[in-house]
């Protein structure tokens, strides 16, 4: 039985306690006493958090999850060192082959969590049922949705979440089929409409990718799928690397979506230096901490989520509660997983360790100890 003490935070609030954890590295008890957060990073004892989940994940550390081989391997332990300890490895747009040949490198992965890193909890399908008009940095290889190559695709590793443009009416109309079949739709990619996006949901899907970019800007006479995403969603996906989105755009989301969740979008160029690298058939430029293609379009990032829960605290100000919600268990709720982005008994001992400036000094995964230095 493993044990670890500090200020753990729970479903109810900080406690000043320890949780043990058991052989299959799940949590057997959470024990300890009330302490108010604003005395939590007054002191020096550890700050426990719930792992963090990324669902929107191209790489990491001079990997680009679109390789194949065992570049998820590396991606997964890369993001473990900067606290995601659960993940989806997310797919550009690309022809049938050369997704064929990234999901069966996921596979192995997907199977049996890789030592020292995330478990990669399943597929974000980011495209090709993308609008052409909006790909962003997605390569030029969008098409309408066909439930044979999904379905051939989720027999090689499992897809989690699946992007759509839903104002393609092929798109459109598979998004009960692709409910059926356990994925979760999210809108995005796109250049619907408010009342296309509100049909979307009507039939099933659940979020929005990457919520205000790649889709028109909020008009008061046209609010488009922002407008909706703001209106009616219960769940949506932000990257908080406050390059893709402004603070006040984050504020206003927070406001409106009960479950606005953190993703990095990390390629990559993530940990790594300035220079160019790989997203899908895509070089992309890291420089002054952006990633973009040669015309500057943003194009990904080199976000990772211990820094996103940074930028939450201290730029945003959000309290640890808020923000570990934003960057753990909304995530969870999202995929319906109460095993995970929670201290509960039961779920994986999944665990961020630490110091008051919120700089990571531990990790568990499924309690698994590793070190964010090594």
């Amino acid at each position: 039985m493993n044990h670890i003490e500090g200020h753990l935070l729970t479903p109810n609030g900080f406690l000043s306690g320890s949780m043990d954890i058991d052989q299959e590295g799940r949590i057997a008890l959470v024990t300890g006493t009330p302490v108010p957060e604003d005395q939590v990073r007054q002191s020096r004892t550890p700050i426990l958090l719930p792992g963090c989940i990324d669902l929107h994940v191209h790489g990491g550390a001079d990997h680009d999850i679109m390789e194949g081989g065992g570049a998820a391997f590396h991606v997964a332990r890369f993001h473990a060192r900067h606290g995601t300890t659960a993940m989806a490895a997310t797919t550009m747009t690309a022809p049938p082959e050369d997704l064929d040949a990234a999901f069966r490198g996921l596979a192995p992965y997907v199977r049996q969590r890789p030592m020292g890193g995330a478990r990669i909890l399943g597929v974000h399908l980011e495209g090709p049922y993308l609008n052409p008009a909006r790909l962003g940095a997605q390569p030029d290889h969008a098409r309408p949705l066909a439930m044979e190559e999904v379905r051939a695709l989720h027999a090689i590793a499992p897809i989690l979440l699946l992007t759509l443009a839903p104002e393609l009416a092929a798109n459109r109309e598979a998004i009960k089929g692709l409910v059926a079949a356990g994925i979760r739709v999210q809108v995005g990619h796109t250049q619907g409409t408010y009342e296309e996006a509100l049909e979307a949901l009507d039939l099933g899907a659940t979020g929005f990718t990457h919520l205000f970019n790649a889709m028109p800007g909020l008009h008061h006479r046209n609010p488009g799928v922002v407008g909706a995403a703001l209106a009616k969603a219960q769940f949506a996906e932000i990257i908080p690397d406050l390059l893709h989105v402004h603070p006040g755009a984050i504020l206003a989301a927070l406001r409106a979506i009960p479950g606005l969740y953190c993703v990095t979008d990390s390629t990559a160029a993530a940990g790594m230096p300035d220079g160019d690298y790989q997203l899908g058939s895509h070089r992309v430029i890291k420089c002054l901490g952006g990633v973009r293609l040669a015309d500057g379009t943003l194009a990904g990032s080199a976000l990772t989520m211990d820094q996103a829960l940074r930028n939450l605290v201290d730029t945003l100000g959000l309290s640890l509660r808020e923000a570990s919600r934003c960057v753990a268990t909304h995530a969870a709720d999202h995929l319906g997983l109460r095993d995970r982005g929670r201290f509960a008994v039961g779920a994986w001992a999944d665990v961020l360790v630490l110091d008051r400036d919120l700089n990571l000094t531990g990790v568990l995964v499924e309690g698994e100890r590793l070190d964010p230095n090594a």
